[in-house]
């Protein structure tokens, strides 16, 4: 299989993830820091290992700014409500993910806070002077992606924390298609969501929230935490706070051998050689008569594309029965983004590029893509 669905989850992983994930298994499949015998010990002396390699990644000075997560998701639905109280407003972009979207409609109806999101033009790029117009007295937060899911396109989000930091605001990105892809420094944000299956390379059912200094959240899960037992209420302290149950200490193990191996790679060495790729493809694509490429030149390795006349599913199901080729055709769990795009009634398909493939794969993709549009 040539798998082109990077942007899901990375398929190919470095090897000592595997390894990783394992041998904590085998050694230490137990409760983090729920007991005094060495497994236990070892478990949470592993997890916090993880987290000093992402504080490293992503220029945090405390690690412990940082709780972990099931995914993205779930930690976007952390910071979210956990920031936004009755009656507050928040400003989202067009090209949300619904993991934001979502549970900005679930405070509305029962926080009833209010929304405005910021129209990208038809790239996915957002103007930063309209970020500021659309401020309120009461806005509370601002939460953007930093690339979006369906065509790549980045944000500039330190110009857009400037801007809501100016003002007093919370900034909050979803880092879904950056984290491990793009150097992220996290000093400069309030919060960000992150996983670790993804441009992370880590196991699936792994992730987190960073939230700086000073800044206490409203809690969505409560629970044993291994912390203050003797109290009734959720601890005040990170990363106790939003760390309720038991953790998922083998896959957060294997997320930080993949935190590792980025380290030790460089983010910059993976940036370059996905982008290469995807450029590969795309210049590619671009230049045959009949097929559509969407979003800007500013973008993580993430090429959306239609073929005139042909249904995007249609075209994904080929490449999977004639080529072998993995991708994501459809709407992406992302309305608005191809409301923005112009593909809310088609859809597209999506490739989406990681640091193990290959030119020789790309080179197979092209073809296809070629004679699937003379085909259709």
């Amino acid at each position: 299989m040539i798998y082109l669905d990077n942007a899901a989850t990375t398929f190919t992983k470095p090897r000592q993830v595997y390894e990783a994930v394992v041998d904590a298994m085998v050694k230490n499949g137990v409760n983090a820091g729920r007991g005094g015998y060495d497994a236990a010990v070892r478990a949470n002396e592993l997890l916090f290992e993880t987290k000093e390699r992402l504080a490293a990644l992503f220029h945090i000075e405390n690690p412990e700014r940082i709780a972990f997560a099931y995914n993205t998701t779930h930690a976007l639905n952390m910071g979210i409500k956990g920031v936004l109280s009755y009656g507050d407003h928040v400003i989202i972009t067009s090209m949300e993910h619904n993991s934001v979207l979502r549970p900005v409609k679930e405070c509305e109806l029962h926080k009833r806070i209010s929304y405005t999101v910021l129209r990208a033009n038809d790239k996915g790029e957002i103007d930063m002077n309209s970020l500021e117009k659309a401020i309120r007295p009461n806005t509370k937060l601002i939460c953007m992606t930093h690339s979006s899911n369906v065509c790549g396109t980045m944000m500039d989000i330190y110009k857009a924390a400037e801007i809501a930091h100016k003002h007093n605001i919370l900034f909050m990105v979803d880092a879904a298609q950056s984290a491990g892809a793009i150097d992220i420094d996290g000093s400069k944000l309030d919060l960000f969501a992150f996983p670790g299956h993804k441009g992370l390379m880590g196991p699936m059912g792994t992730g987190g929230l960073y939230v700086r200094e000073g800044l206490t959240l409203q809690t969505i899960i409560e629970g044993g935490t291994g912390s203050l037992s003797e109290s009734v209420y959720q601890p005040e302290m990170m990363p106790d706070r939003l760390e309720s149950g038991t953790l998922n200490v083998p896959a957060i193990v294997g997320l930080g051998q993949a935190a590792k191996f980025l380290l030790d790679t460089g983010v910059e060495t993976v940036r370059r050689q996905e982008e290469a790729l995807c450029s590969y493809f795309e210049e590619r694509v671009r230049a045959m008569p009949g097929v559509t490429v969407y979003g800007s030149s500013n973008k993580t390795a993430i090429c959306a594309i239609n073929i005139e006349g042909a249904d995007c599913v249609e075209v994904a199901q080929m490449l999977n029965d004639n080529y072998d080729i993995a991708v994501r055709a459809g709407l992406h769990c992302a309305i608005l983004a191809h409301k923005t795009l112009g593909t809310e009634k088609t859809g597209c398909v999506r490739f989406s590029f990681g640091y193990f493939n290959t030119i020789s794969e790309v080179d197979k993709a092209v073809n296809a893509v070629y004679e699937i549009s003379k085909e259709l």
